[in-house]
């Protein structure tokens, strides 16, 4: 899955190499034309800029590819990344000049060229200098990787090991094996991985650790009810894969939560069965649209985060900022940002306040919370305007605009296995509860049957729809 994941990016960041190099070209062509004194200054009219620009485009894309522009940036130091895309530039530049020389474009002017040249190498330069810091910089964080736990101890995990190991780029580690054998836990299985568990205890390890997906290496009749630790594993959220050689009957698949699919797993043919969207592509679209879109709504919104700053502190005695441990995608702990509506000793209150809980389940609610700050906090909740720290949490990777609200790990704790599901994929500012009318009446298993709901028909569309009714919230001050 990752490695369809990956060709997307590739794709992206092809897309991205192409849009630089006409950018570099239009920016020569424009400095050439108006920006420089004379006698430098200044183009003829007659050479055609347009089926240059052409030229570039195809000569620029073979040259990318033939240098290996878009290998996995954790195999290489930046040294190496740039020295192939200067390679890559010089080998296209002089594929150019040979092209326009066969077709005899001799009025082509040279000081542009070589401004072209130049801001193309400054531009993808720059560009990929900056996506390495950032991958970098997301790896030592441990948030560009992909938790796998291995079910098998034999051959066949020691395959998907070393698959792991010989495709470092792929973004996922492993965890440890499960094996049915209990005598083989602690054994080594390949270099530092070992035995960590037998399988009977799979609902411990997917409910006490990050797993992101789960891998059967061993033959089905070495696990008895196999289906019920497929079912357990997608039950939660976590996609499945399985190495062939299987009695495929034995396999029971899950109508609405899972979608089995035969992929490649690093090489290894494997039967995947997945439990969120499988659009990549679309995704990809929707982790752009998050980025620039907080960007975007932090520069605009600064005044009013100014002027919520006075107003909390004028209010109350306390931070400006409320922090929280929650739980974001598969289990994975983050820091939550809101503007504080509370009393500075809010949370030391609540035990106090349990009799009051208006919501069942695991959540804690009250509708007329007395800890709430007078004025200021109210209409902070009300206009969901308490949320707005949360683009940090967007700009870190932790949160989506869209998508399943981040539970506190106690109330994660109480979970049934079912409702586990909601954090198969990203957090979000709001989702479909959060757009409902009356929304705290809704009791907490309808709540959560939303989530899984939004999970299990995302689209682009929906998101948008969601996004559109949470400003509609927002501005009629419906919230909470």
């Amino acid at each position: 899955m990752l490695r369809e994941q990956a060709r997307v990016f590739t794709g992206a960041h092809r897309a991205l190499d192409i849009s630089l190099t006409v950018a570099a070209f239009i920016g020569a062509y424009m400095i050439k034309k108006d920006l420089l004194p004379a006698p430098f200054g200044g183009l003829v009219q007659k050479p055609n800029y347009y089926l240059i620009l052409l030229m570039i485009i195809i000569i620029w894309y073979l040259s990318f590819a033939m240098f290996d522009l878009y290998a996995p940036y954790r195999k290489q130091d930046f040294g190496r990344i740039f020295r192939n895309m200067f390679k890559a530039v010089s080998v296209g530049m002089i594929v150019l000049i040979v092209c326009m020389y066969f077709f005899k474009m001799t009025d082509i002017s040279r000081i542009m060229l070589g401004l072209f040249f130049i801001l193309n190498v400054g531009l993808l330069g720059s560009s990929k200098g900056l996506v390495y810091w950032i991958l970098a910089r997301y790896r030592r964080r441990g948030l560009n990787f992909r938790n796998v736990l291995i079910v098998g101890s034999r051959e066949r995990a020691r395959n998907i090991i070393d698959a792991i190991g010989d495709n470092l780029g792929s973004g996922y580690t492993v965890m440890g094996c499960l094996d049915p054998d209990e005598s083989y836990v602690g054994k080594k299985v390949r270099d530092d991985i070992r035995v960590i568990g037998t399988v009977d205890q799979l609902q411990e390890i997917l409910t006490g650790q990050v797993v992101d997906e789960l891998i059967f290496a061993v033959p089905a009749k070495k696990i008895e009810d196999v289906g019920k630790y497929i079912l357990l594993a997608t039950q939660v959220g976590v996609s499945v894969h399985m190495i062939p050689d299987w009695h495929i009957a034995e396999i029971q698949s899950i109508p609405g939560i899972v979608s089995p699919r035969f992929r490649n797993f690093l090489g290894i043919p494997a039967l995947s069965l997945v439990t969120t969207p499988n659009h990549r592509a679309e995704m990809l679209i929707k982790n752009v649209f998050d980025y620039t879109s907080a960007v975007a709504l932090s520069i605009l919104f600064l005044p009013i985060f100014l002027l919520i700053v006075v107003a909390i502190k004028v209010s109350s005695r306390g931070p400006v900022f409320f922090r929280q441990e929650r739980s974001g995608l598969n289990g994975r702990r983050f820091m939550l940002y809101k503007f504080r509506t509370m009393v500075d000793d809010a949370e030391a209150r609540r035990g106090e306040l349990e009799g009051l809980n208006e919501t069942d389940g695991p959540v804690f609610k009250i509708k007329n919370d007395p800890r709430i700050i007078p004025y200021v906090g109210t209409f902070l909740r009300k206009t969901s305007l308490d949320e707005l720290p949360q683009l940090i949490n967007i700009l870190r990777g932790e949160m989506s605009f869209i998508g399943p609200r981040p539970p506190i790990p106690a109330e994660v704790e109480q979970y049934d296995l079912w409702q586990r599901r909601r954090l198969s994929m990203k957090p979000g500012l709001t989702c479909i509860w959060q757009c409902t009318p009356n929304r705290n009446d809704v009791d907490f298993e309808s709540w959560m049957r939303m989530d899984l709901c939004y999970i299990d028909t995302w689209s682009l569309r929906l998101d948008a729809k969601l996004f559109l009714k949470t400003i509609q919230v927002v501005l009629l001050g419906s919230g909470r």
